[in-house]
């Protein structure tokens, strides 16, 4: 049947063009992850297991959770790289206090929470009030933070993680405890962002900075919050890689801040601020983890493995940045 034989109703619902890259723009990244999961299966048949399959989702908790807060700043149009040193902290930070044992594993928690606020605090306090960009800010953090933490340890950690630290990654039955901790913590942000006025004021901030000072919010208290809470979710994605790991060392934490600002990209939220979602986050941590496993799975050297995970992430930002064109 020739297309000027289909009734306009369908024509204008299927065959626009318009709605066709809404469409994809929207969901894309849904359909990108089942062709990447495909195709992985069709590489190895031992991808699709379900001993390998609990590894990619525990694998993928600990990058969700900091992926959660790296897109909280991101939406506000900022950028934040001292995540993967918060973590790194805290998970020596929790094999000093605790020392394998669950005496002290309560105080423990409560100090590297404290360590991920106050590093956010100074971030967001840095950038609002001094006004120095969080590219900046964020990148001297992280140097400042692993520099503190070489001059405390001099080099050599002593201590591993408590008992329940170590159960935050141990899987309990069929579902990895570190997967349902993200579950929760997707639902209290999706929560935040979709349902109270925070997540109105941070998408109107992150949109538009000056309209939205202009309209009355208080665009340095967003942007501070912002800033808390990826301090916050780094330094529980810290301790749960502390207890999947099982001791502390100088090296944890490093790459997931490339990491989680790559997952959060892929999943559609854009530098520019105000774009995006939890959701679209959770697939593109979903994507980086399931392409670490196979590249894994089929012995590919690390160098293949990093020339994947910049093509993909550059492969994302210029379709976005197409359709978003097209669409304007």
């Amino acid at each position: 049947m020739e297309s000027t034989n289909i009734p306009e109703p369908v024509r204008r619902k299927w065959l626009n063009p318009e709605k066709a890259r809404s469409l994809l723009a929207g969901h894309g990244i849904y359909l990108a992850l089942v062709i990447l999961v495909f195709i992985s299966v069709l590489l190895s048949p031992a991808f699709f297991t379900v001993s390998n399959l609990l590894n990619v989702l525990r694998a993928a908790a600990v990058l969700g959770i900091v992926s959660i807060g790296q897109t909280f700043v991101i939406l506000g149009g900022g950028i934040d790289l001292s995540v993967g040193a918060t973590m790194g902290t805290v998970a020596i930070a929790i094999s000093e206090i605790t020392r394998g044992s669950d005496d002290n594993v309560i105080i423990g928690i409560l100090v590297c929470l404290g360590i991920g606020l106050l590093i956010g605090l100074a971030n967001g306090l840095l950038i609002t009030k001094r006004n120095v960009p969080p590219f900046v800010v964020t990148l001297g953090m992280l140097i400042f933070v692993e520099g503190a933490r070489l001059a405390y340890t001099k080099g050599i950690i002593s201590g591993r993680p408590a008992p329940f630290i170590r159960s935050l990654a141990i899987v309990h039955g069929a579902l990895p405890t570190p997967l349902i901790l993200l579950a929760v913590l997707i639902l209290i942000s999706a929560i935040i962002l979709y349902r109270t006025p925070f997540g109105r004021r941070l998408y109107a901030v992150g949109g538009n900075r000056e309209a939205a000072r202009f309209t009355g919010i208080r665009v340095d208290r967003v942007i501070i919050a912002t800033y808390l809470i990826s301090g916050l979710f780094a330094a529980i994605a810290g301790l749960v890689l502390s207890g999947y790991i099982g001791y502390g060392d100088r090296y944890l934490g490093r790459g997931f801040d490339m990491d989680s600002i790559g997952a959060t990209v892929i999943g559609g939220t854009t530098f520019a601020g105000g774009v995006g979602g939890i959701g679209g986050t959770i697939v593109g941590v979903l994507m980086l983890t399931s392409l670490f496993n196979i590249v894994l799975i089929l012995g590919l050297p690390v160098e293949v493995q990093l020339l994947i995970k910049g093509f993909v992430i550059i492969g994302a930002v210029l379709m976005y940045t197409v359709l978003q064109r097209k669409r304007s």
